[in-house]
């Protein structure tokens, strides 16, 4: 079940973002921050198995612009991968934006090869590479930028 996170999720989904080995322990920290203190128009869901979190995602309007939205993270439980939950996740906030009538959502990755499968997803889910920043993240680790219209197409 996708459903709006609460408080009592935090330590959970902290512990989720350790187990994917994806986040440093200060980005760790950092997230855990920012669920602590979420920003008034940020947005956080979490996916719930019915015994405990398994996935999140968290996004935010992009600042100065009209329709333009952030996922600025994702992820599923190592244990629980591979099942269709990203994809759910991914799908509960795209409807999600679409039904307020938002227009944009971008999402960024790091160049490196063990983002691969991360880039792989977005692309298999209708997203489309809309930009490379060399060097962004460290020396050698570019930023990825996915781009997807929120808009429906006119048939």
């Amino acid at each position: 079940m996708i459903r709006p996170t609460v408080a009592a999720d935090h330590d959970a989904l902290i512990a989720l973002a350790t187990a994917t080995g994806l986040f440093e322990p200060d980005q760790t920290q950092l997230l855990a921050d920012m669920m602590q203190s979420p920003g008034e128009e940020d947005v956080w869901f979490t996916d719930d198995d019915g015994t405990a979190p398994v996935g999140v995602a968290y996004l935010a309007p992009e600042k100065m612009t009209h329709g333009t939205w952030n996922l600025y993270w994702i992820a599923v439980h190592p244990d629980q991968q591979k099942q269709g939950r990203g994809k759910a996740i991914l799908s509960h906030v795209e409807q999600w934006l679409m039904d307020q009538g938002e227009r944009i959502l971008l999402v960024e990755t790091a160049g490196t090869q063990d983002f691969d499968y991360v880039r792989k997803f977005y692309a298999d889910n209708g997203f489309e590479q809309e930009a490379r920043i060399r060097d962004f993240y460290d020396s050698e680790v570019d930023k990825i930028i996915f781009r997807k219209s929120m808009t429906p197409k006119a048939s």
